[in-house]
């Protein structure tokens, strides 16, 4: 079996907002995400959103976009969430990085310190493209199927309590 040779890292120039934020770093070989880390210390109360800043602001090459996403364990944890997951960074954008946390958990409240980690980002290479507006789409097998339309779920799938999400369309379709 061969192995893969892993390509190059991609430069990407960073700036500390904050200079004693620890810079964005990968937890583990072969990460995807690299560890973001508030500056500000805060408590959400449960159902509350905040915006934290990161202390970092970065210049990406062209052709590429930053990703900001949600940590798993803080999810798990915590029940934090990132209201708008994945937040996007694009090329073109110099300021701070920040990120819009909300507290899910109905009961406790979530504490964070100055240096937590907060999300991770993740830089990929995007495609621009040309819009080309037609009349119609061409078929496919999937169509305008969406939001549900594979099933995978017992509340779908009526496996329990029926097809909830299909009676709701034929439903509408009625109207």
């Amino acid at each position: 079996m061969t192995r893969a040779v892993p390509p190059s890292p991609v430069d990407v120039l960073i700036r500390r907002v904050d200079p004693d934020v620890p810079l964005p770093e990968y937890a583990h070989p072969g990460d995807a995400g690299a560890d973001l880390r508030t500056t500000e210390s805060h408590e959400l109360a449960p159902g509350e959103r905040a915006v934290l800043p990161t202390g970092v602001s970065i210049a990406l090459p062209e052709g590429y976009a930053a990703f900001v996403h949600p940590r798993s364990g803080l999810a798990a944890r915590c029940g934090v969430a990132l209201v708008n997951a994945p937040g996007t960074v694009d090329a073109g954008y110099r300021g701070e990085i920040k990120v819009i946390v909300v507290n899910l958990d109905p009961r406790e409240s979530v504490r964070f310190e100055r240096f937590d980690r907060i999300a991770q980002l993740v830089v990929q290479q995007v495609e621009k493209v040309r819009f080309q507006e037609v009349a119609e789409l061409p078929d496919s097998t999937r169509a305008a199927g969406g939001f549900g339309s594979t099933g995978g779920h017992a509340a779908v799938d009526g496996t329990t309590g029926g097809n909830r999400y299909a009676s709701v369309v034929s439903d509408r379709e009625g109207q």
